[in-house]
């Protein structure tokens, strides 16, 4: 049996290798997306103008990966979540991290990304960021896709996750927010990084912004710069900040400039 599934995934790398070297569709339909992105602004109440432009994110043709591959990366991720929450691999970790990865808030982290890279021998995990963005661009991406070689790759379970991503990212930070507070949702919440607006991924908070906002919190992007923390309240040009998705890379916030999240960080959502 194991010399039979063995076979399979040969079978399955060596197809996905044939169709790397030797497949040239274009499965991205750029106008769908355009419209897709001005249609999303609109319905906000916003300016079609304010809609980001994506077209130097994304690549005309696919990338195909063998089932096996994304087999092996899952169990990977299952792994190294159930070994994080072994208590001796805690107390290792946390012999050598610094000071304020022992403060535990409560929320356990959205959005976690595993990056792997691909070869011969396998997926090889590189690095985990507990702040990963893409999401909100990978389904902008999907939604514009066409398929060029199985239509029928187009699942009812695919169509399903597609049109159920909004409500699964409202999900994933109302869990966060009750992990730390009973109130159902923040009122307003700050999506915060380093000259954001210089950001290649600003896009994407462009994106989040306008996902949230939709869904009635009010959402702004900032400069760590903008943020003080006074009186126990994270505050920015005048408001309260309830919740903070940190794309910061700093994740101990040991620069100046981020002193403000170092002092709220009971506020904070934990993306670091």
């Amino acid at each position: 049996m194991q010399d039979v599934t063995q076979d399979n995934q040969q079978t399955t790398n060596t197809r996905a290798d044939r169709l790397n070297r030797q497949c040239y569709c274009i499965t991205l339909d750029r106008k769908a997306l355009n419209e897709s992105l001005r249609n999303q602004f609109v319905d906000a109440g916003n300016e079609a103008s304010a809609a980001p432009e994506l077209d130097h994110l994304f690549s005309n043709t696919p990338v195909f990966v063998p089932q096996a591959d994304i087999e092996t990366m899952e169990r990977i991720v299952q792994a190294i979540e159930s070994a994080a929450k072994l208590p001796s691999y805690r107390e290792r970790a946390l012999s050598w991290a610094p000071e304020i990865a022992r403060f535990d808030p409560g929320p356990i982290g959205a959005f976690m990304g595993y990056d792997f890279h691909l070869g011969p021998d396998g997926p090889q995990l590189i690095e985990i960021n507990t702040n990963a963005g893409g999401a909100f661009l990978n389904v902008v991406l999907a939604r514009a896709q066409h398929r060029c070689c199985d239509p029928s790759q187009q699942t009812a379970a695919t169509k399903q996750a597609l049109d159920g991503f909004e409500d699964a990212v409202l999900d994933m930070f109302q869990q966060e927010w009750q992990k730390q507070r009973t109130d159902s949702m923040p009122s307003r919440l700050a999506i915060v990084d380093d000259a954001p607006e210089t950001q290649f991924m600003f896009p994407e908070f462009q994106l989040a912004q306008q996902l949230l906002q939709a869904r009635g919190i009010d959402t702004l992007i900032l400069d760590p710069s903008e943020l003080e923390y006074v009186g126990g309240a994270l505050t920015a040009k005048g408001k309260r900040i309830d919740m903070v998705y940190n794309r910061l890379v700093d994740f101990a916030l040991d620069a100046p400039a981020h002193e403000a999240l170092k002092g709220g960080r009971i506020l904070m959502a934990r993306w670091w």
